[in-house]
């Protein structure tokens, strides 16, 4: 990365911040009328559909069979694990206030660096652990009143 360059990885993560947010604020007004699990599937169903024409029009090759066995479980696992945490998020929204259930679900973050350690073998700098513990401090003061 040249000097003052942003990084395209971190243009795609500003990105996604946005629509999360977008995503918080129109859950919460979406899941006030139905049932949040009937919500999560409305959800899920646009983005299937949403999906299905990004990777045709793309011209990537649908062959399952391609795929390591490997890859697909762990693609599976994400999916359960994906799937757990928006019946999870939508079900909050309907219980609280969005102002509060998306910081609290952000604590995302921390537990994203902390399995990364644990796991995955990555290394964070003092630095980087200062800045998971201000993001900490910083959800349970906007999460709670």
């Amino acid at each position: 990365m040249a000097d003052g360059e942003f990084p395209t990885w971190a243009i795609w993560a500003l990105l996604s911040a946005c629509f999360a947010a977008l995503t918080a604020i129109l859950a919460k007004v979406g899941v006030a009328g139905v049932n949040s699990d009937v919500a999560t599937l409305i959800r899920t169903a646009v983005i299937f559909v949403l999906l299905i024409g990004i990777v045709l029009t793309s011209g990537e090759t649908l062959s399952p069979s391609a795929i390591a066995p490997n890859t697909w479980l762990f693609l599976v696992l994400s999916g359960l694990a994906t799937g757990a945490s928006w019946l999870c998020y939508f079900r909050a929204l309907k219980l609280g206030p969005a102002s509060q259930v998306a910081p609290l679900d952000k604590l995302s973050v921390v537990l994203v660096a902390v399995f990364g350690v644990a796991f995955l073998g990555e290394r964070l700098s003092a630095t980087n652990w200062v800045g998971i513990a201000l993001i900490t401090g910083g959800v349970i003061l906007v999460a709670f009143k």
